[in-house]
């Protein structure tokens, strides 16, 4: 059930704008995809997997998961289970959704209706980290509750399913996963930050330090998307309205956050030792999508770094190899461009697009034919770096 009339019309031809199931298998299974809410009085369980973003004052705005849990609980019927899988800050379940859904419905949760609380872990992109292959925390409000819901999850995994004591647990667990991703890649930012100022190369030096056992390498680059970039800031508003200021969650999101302004004072500086003006430099971006090979464009920092450049009075372009146009119109006013015409002063590599990969040196001199200059931000084209008047990469 969706309330985009659209996103289920193409379920219903097999497509999946995400990219993430093929047509073939997405046609080849039994599913009812619909609109009508009044299909959900049928189903003893219900899951949640609305989007919980932030705001712009990077505050939660939990408005889709409350919206959703309003349309449940006008139709809930006892004996029902409603399980919610959005990442949300500890207590959030407890807290906002519960009462909302015995309000509405006029029944009592743990008697009338029962809850639970199972993260959702799948990783965009990756095509061994699959659902069926990801172990599954679940818990709930009681334990015939939690044998059931973890009964379910059962039927479509292949990987464990972990018991957590509390639904709270279970929420923190979450949260924390993609806040201490959050906060290593700050760190490996930071260190790029240093390096670049001593004129060492960062990955080499990540290069070096994993031939220590118990390193664990992590890369800089830009931190976006609907998950890692967001997440810290539903712990830190928790912790705040506890009486707690965090430093250390807090300082990661704002070296992670300063990222595109770094990039884009480096390019500018750059763009001036080879002699050109920025106010009158063309430079093409490839690449809009929070990750490498995935279509979302959900709170990108890309967005970030035309920004900056833009304040440069840089001229931007860009351009993505899967990204919908639609989208970074409606989303960003961000026109994308379909085929790259130069000349440019500069092409910067900000997204590791498998098809980014391939490009040759002959493709970058026909976007730059004088003097090119990469920004590869990955460091996917590193090979090729001898064959430019500047190479750059975190």
């Amino acid at each position: 059930f969706d309330i985009n009339a659209g996103k289920i019309d193409r379920l219903k031809k097999g497509i999946d704008l995400t990219g993430e199931i093929e047509a073939c298998v997405l046609s080849d299974v039994k599913i009812l995809f619909t609109t009508d809410a009044e299909a959900l009085c049928g189903c003893r369980l219900l899951i949640v997997t609305v989007p919980t973003p932030v705001n712009h004052d990077n505050l939660p705005d939990l408005e889709p998961l409350l919206s959703a849990t309003r349309t449940i609980a006008r139709l809930l019927k006892p004996g029902q289970v409603v399980v919610y899988e959005s990442t949300v800050y500890p207590g959030c379940t407890r807290e906002e959704c519960v009462p909302i859904l015995e309000k509405l419905s006029q029944l009592i949760a743990g008697r009338d209706f029962f809850f639970g609380y199972s993260p959702e872990r799948v990783n965009p992109g990756d095509k061994n980290h699959t659902l069926e292959r990801i172990n599954k925390v679940v818990s709930a409000c009681d334990i015939p509750t939690l044998d059931f819901i973890e009964s379910v999850y059962q039927l479509a995994i292949q990987a464990d399913t972990y018991r957590a004591p509390s639904i709270e647990v279970a929420e923190a667990a979450k949260v924390i996963e993609n806040t201490q991703r959050d906060l290593n890649i700050s760190f490996m930012n930071e260190l790029s930050i240093i390096f670049h100022k001593l004129g060492i190369d960062t990955h080499e030096v990540i290069k070096a330090a994993s031939t220590k056992w118990n390193f664990i390498p992590f890369y800089p680059g830009l931190v976006g998307g609907h998950c890692v970039g967001v997440d810290p800031w539903y712990l830190l508003h928790k912790a705040e309205k506890v009486g707690y200021s965090p430093e250390v969650i807090l300082s990661g999101r704002r070296v992670n956050d300063s990222m595109p302004r770094f990039i884009a004072s480096e390019l500018v500086k750059t763009l001036i030792q080879k002699g050109c003006n920025p106010g009158s430099s063309r430079v093409l971006i490839l690449g809009l999508a929070f990750k490498e090979n995935v279509r979302d464009i959900r709170n990108s920092k890309v967005v970030n770094l035309v920004d900056e450049l833009r304040a440069f009075s840089v001229q931007v372009d860009v351009s993505d190899a899967l990204a919908d146009p639609s989208e970074a119109q409606s989303f960003y006013r961000l026109p994308l461009v379909a085929e790259p015409a130069g000349p440019y002063d500069a092409v910067v590599v900000a997204v590791a697009h498998d098809t980014y990969k391939s490009l040759s040196v002959a493709d970058f001199q026909t976007w730059m034919p004088l003097k090119p200059i990469i920004f590869d931000l990955k460091g996917i084209l590193h090979p090729l770096r001898d064959h430019f008047y500047a190479y750059w990469r975190l």
